[in-house]
């Protein structure tokens, strides 16, 4: 075959199985298991397959993909969150629109906490959206910087995703963790200029409201006894993989200590917790590791079949700027990202893009980051990025589509602004590792 009849009989497989409703894992299973006996030949190549698909998964480093899951749903189950909520509340007191930013820093907090974009959307809105509905929050102030923080989870570390890209793309996963870092602490930033503009050019947007003042010494003795230890955790899960101190996997584990004995220390451990957050980090781990399996099988079908070394040939004999077929990766993953998951979109484009994106001369740990920034995008982009439903679910009864599509997007310029100044500046990924 040729690479461009290789490359759509295999990727055509998984279209066709996708179509049938079959879960994206399993579609590619289905297709590595046709494309072995097709490449591979027969029994042998399916031998060959399994073997392949063992040793996908079998990596040390896939640890903290477990651990960063286990972390998230400990600080969720054992009720840290809403303690965390309580403190920043006070903190902010009386300033204008203060719900707004205490949505932006404690969605960049519990980002580092939890890795889980969806997760992050549904504990903001469920413990966010009630109160600032109540006080007279406009949507744009509500519901957008909820749905807006709730996908930095996937660029701030630690995050379950970038560990996922760079055990695919075999990247240095504690260099794509420390890369993401900087960006998403801007596209944060970002996110509070919105709010800061917004309040100023209109005030009534976010009504200004009574609010009991805290003495300074309850004050102090709250953030000391509740936000800086978990802080501490992480300053110790992030902080300890900017000093090489310890790997990714090491911090994660060290996390999930901290974790743990910051929820001893508030009295909220127990066992039922204990139970809810392992079965959590069992269900999505089962998962992700589904996925591992089909995408590294699959990426070794379509370079054994030369349909990656002739799509790569290809592209790079285009009469065009590099930064042009950058454009047009980064429009198939916004495409995908409103009809399927992030781990979906990684599993169906990490075989096909990363590869190209090297052969252009681009720098891998940059190009993770600019897939994930592009994840984050889709996961917000009208009609059908996933935030926006898992937002309609918390919101009150009635609240349309519509709404919640209105109310994301001056956010989803911040989004777009980050992933030009990526472009511009690609040094931006590279000042942690630098240091």
């Amino acid at each position: 075959m040729t690479w461009i009849a290789s490359g759509s009989f295999l990727i055509g497989m998984v279209l066709l199985a996708m179509a049938s409703s079959m879960p994206v894992a399993f579609a590619f299973l289905l297709a590595n298991v046709i494309g072995a006996v097709v490449f591979l030949g027969g029994a042998a190549g399916i031998e060959q397959l399994v073997a392949n698909m063992t040793t996908s998964i079998t990596s040390f480093t896939l640890v903290t993909i477990p651990l960063f899951i286990l972390m998230g749903e400990l600080f969720f189950h054992t009720g840290i969150a809403q303690r965390v909520f309580d403190v920043l509340d006070k903190i902010f007191g009386r300033l204008p629109g203060r719900l707004s930013y205490m949505t932006v820093t404690g969605g960049t907090l519990f980002a580092t906490l939890s890795g889980s974009s969806l997760a992050n959307t549904a504990l903001l809105g469920s413990s966010l959206l009630p109160e600032m509905k109540a006080r007279g929050y406009q949507d744009r102030l509500s519901m957008g910087p909820i749905m807006a923080c709730g996908g930095l989870a996937i660029v701030i570390p630690p995050s379950g995703l970038a560990v996922l890209l760079g055990s695919l793309a075999h990247l240095d996963i504690g260099a794509l963790l420390l890369a993401g870092l900087v960006p998403g602490l801007l596209l944060a930033g970002l996110y509070a200029a919105v709010v800061f503009i917004t309040v100023r050019l209109n005030p009534d947007a976010a009504p200004g409201y009574e609010v009991q003042p805290v003495g300074a010494a309850r004050m102090l003795g709250m953030i000391c006894g509740t936000l800086l230890p978990m802080l501490g955790v992480v300053a110790m899960v992030v902080g300890l993989i900017v000093l090489g101190i310890a790997t990714p996997t090491e911090s994660a584990a060290f996390g999930v200590l901290g974790v743990l004995i910051v929820a001893a220390l508030f009295r909220s451990l127990s066992l039922g917790a204990i139970r809810l957050s392992l079965i959590g980090t069992v269900r999505v781990s089962g998962m992700i590791f589904l996925i591992i399996i089909g995408s590294s099988s699959f990426s070794q079908l379509l370079a054994f079949s030369g349909a990656s070394a002739g799509l790569i040939g290809w592209a790079t004999s285009l009469q065009v700027a590099p930064l042009v077929i950058l454009a047009a990766m980064f429009a198939v993953l916004l495409l995908l990202g409103l009809f399927m998951e992030s781990a979906s979109i990684m599993l169906l484009t990490v075989p096909i893009f990363f590869p190209l994106a090297q052969g252009l001369g681009f720098d891998p740990i940059w190009f993770g980051v600019v897939v994930l920034v592009a994840l984050e995008i889709g996961l917000v982009t009208p009609p059908f990025g996933l935030s926006l439903f898992v937002m309609l679910g918390v919101a009150p009864k009635g609240t349309t589509l519509k709404q919640v599509s209105l109310a994301v997007l001056p956010y989803l310029g911040c989004m777009l602004v980050l992933l030009l100044l990526l472009v511009v500046f690609p040094g931006l990924t590279g000042l942690l590792r630098a240091g």
